[in-house]
């Protein structure tokens, strides 16, 4: 099992594949993918426009992460609702077993709600005392180098991805070699999410 260091509060790691990789299901990926990448685009992007008259306009799911309305809570209240924190794992949870399957990890369809092969540790903030009330409005800003080392980063690991995917099918037993550079990938991108008061630095 491939592992983050112990002193940072979140922590991500995906079991090492103990066999080869499916030679079918690693060719067919980007297909096979496309029912669960539906269920997690609807919980990510759920708005629904009206007509040109602006008649009508709902919400038909979640909408991805509870950010801006958890920013608001901690500066004026210091409180993190316990839903919302427990709503934001879980889906940080999803969304990364099915990063994990795109990124040919793992060959076991992501689960809506196993732990499978990805395990995910966040522990539940005390807001008063360990988050800092203005930090989330500038902690973006703090974070712009990381974004600029993940923007290349992502760059990088699709392009290692499509030769993974290459030889996953010709050579299967090779995949598990490569798995190292897919999981630094995905913990990186996976720690720029909003759920503590830290920046990445110690990937």
């Amino acid at each position: 099992m491939a592992g983050t260091s112990t002193g940072y509060p979140v922590q991500l790691s995906i079991d090492y594949p103990d066999r080869n990789l499916n030679r079918l299901t690693t060719f067919f990926r980007i297909f096979v993918v496309i029912p669960i990448a539906i269920i997690i685009g609807l919980l990510t992007s759920g708005n629904y426009g009206g007509t040109a008259e602006g008649s009508e306009s709902y919400q038909y799911a979640a909408a991805g992460l509870v950010f801006l309305p958890l920013v608001l809570m901690i500066l004026f209240r210091q409180k993190y609702p316990k839903w919302w924190f427990d709503w934001n794992v879980a889906l940080t949870k999803f969304s990364t077993r099915v990063g994990a399957y795109i990124g040919l990890l793992t060959d076991v369809y992501p689960s809506t709600d196993e732990e499978q092969a990805v395990h995910i540790e966040i522990p539940y903030p005390d807001a008063k005392n360990e988050l800092n009330r203005w930090l989330p409005l500038v902690k973006w800003l703090l974070a712009i180098p990381h974004y600029i080392i993940l923007f290349f980063l992502s760059i990088a690991a699709s392009i290692h991805h499509c030769i993974l995917t290459f030889l996953g099918i010709l050579m299967p037993q090779t995949i598990c070699f490569s798995c190292s550079f897919c999981f630094a990938s995905l913990r990186n991108m996976f720690i720029s999410c909003l759920k503590t008061d830290g920046i990445a630095n110690r990937c």
